[in-house]
């Protein structure tokens, strides 16, 4: 649910903006993922490129909404110890994880299964994310990749192979920088 600590912390880090290395989602984006986790009993989500949690902050309180976790992966050391203080000041900490270090390095070792995930990390990378995230999201789950539009260079073979792939339904949602939704029927 969005209390007000919640909206307080996600209206700061709107004003801040863009703290390189991490890029937060637009707001809209943020929205648009809250919507998908909130009427999900007990869903789990992994983040891969959680940046300074403003996406986890929007995915975890769609998941204590119904019951439910965030799993976030970020390399960055500092960006990292900033996820930390954003989703505690949230008062999020019940509701979502972080694992830092290489998310290609992570992403092997994790074997639970995710009712979504979510790319937002290296765009050159997310072909090996999505190979590596998919065993970890059964028949009716969501991957989900943003910028997909804003880094069509990079990310345009992505979505042709998704959209291409038969054991997939992929779709690109020209919302903000562009998000590809890929629900997965088989394994």
């Amino acid at each position: 649910m969005l209390d007000d600590r919640v909206r307080e912390v996600l209206a700061r880090l709107e004003a801040e903006g863009a703290v390189p290395p991490a890029y937060p989602v637009a707001s809209e984006t943020g929205r648009f993922l809250f919507a998908l986790v909130a009427p999900q009993t007990d869903c789990s989500v992994l983040e891969v490129g959680a940046g300074r949690g403003y996406s986890t902050i929007w995915l975890a309180a769609g998941a204590r909404y119904l019951g439910g976790r965030v799993l976030s992966l970020e390399r960055h050391g500092e960006t990292a110890e900033a996820w930390r203080r954003n989703v505690a000041e949230a008062g999020l900490e019940e509701w979502a994880e972080l694992y830092e270090g290489d998310a290609l390095e992570t992403l092997g070792r994790i074997e639970d299964v995710f009712d979504l995930v979510f790319l937002d990390a290296q765009k050159d990378e997310y072909e090996r994310y999505f190979e590596l995230a998919r065993r970890l999201v059964e028949p009716g789950g969501l991957i989900l990749a943003d910028n997909v539009l804003s880094h069509e260079e990079i990310l345009g073979a992505y979505s042709r192979a998704r959209q291409s792939d038969p054991t997939l339904v992929s779709v690109t949602v020209p919302l903000d920088r562009g998000v590809e939704m890929t629900a997965v029927l088989s394994s």
